[in-house]
């Protein structure tokens, strides 16, 4: 297994896509209906989207492969926060600016391989290289294997936050760590 990660690129589009639409669904909490994660899919992780992801300098997008076959992904978002609730949740991990671990994702045959490992360890460089201080991400209160792995890689829960998939509201916990 050659696990490596690089900074996406547009011709990586489709895969990301591809992956996103198989993997969305495992963050998820049970019970959330399929026509839900397929509209998700359709409306935040439709090929179009990540074209306009790529293009965005607010936006940084890895790439985890293993031998050349794309397996895992993360996003990072600069910027400022725009629910006001979630910014003073934010604000109050500690001063400077964060940014936020808007997507990461491993397919699930490579659960157990070392690729989120991987994948977080570069997503954690990459963040810190663009200036943030803090990382701060949502995951399903429920996604306790998730939340697992946040904690293992140093994140604490600082707050919650609501996240809507299909017509669905979702409780979500905020994690952040400094970086």
């Amino acid at each position: 297994m050659a696990i490596t990660t690089r900074p996406a690129v547009p011709a990586d589009a489709t895969d990301l896509h591809e992956l996103a639409a198989r993997t969305f669904g495992l963050a998820t909490p049970p019970g959330t209906l399929q026509s839900d994660i397929d509209a998700f899919v359709a409306e935040h992780l439709a090929l179009s989207s990540f074209d306009k992801y790529l293009a965005d300098p607010a936006r940084i997008l890895l790439l985890t492969e293993d031998d050349g076959a794309t397996i895992g992904y993360s996003m990072l978002v600069a910027g400022p926060i725009a629910d006001p609730e979630l910014a003073c949740t934010v604000a109050a991990a500690g001063p400077g600016p964060a940014i936020e671990l808007s997507k990461f994702y491993v397919a699930a045959d490579s659960h157990g391989s070392g690729a989120a490992g991987t994948l977080m360890a570069a997503t954690l460089a990459a963040a810190a290289a663009a200036g943030a201080r803090h990382c701060w991400l949502g995951v399903n209160q429920l996604n306790a294997r998730a939340v697992r792995f946040y904690t293992r890689n140093g994140f604490e829960i600082i707050g919650t936050k609501r996240f809507l998939v299909g017509e669905i509201w979702h409780d979500d916990y905020v994690l952040a760590r400094p970086l």
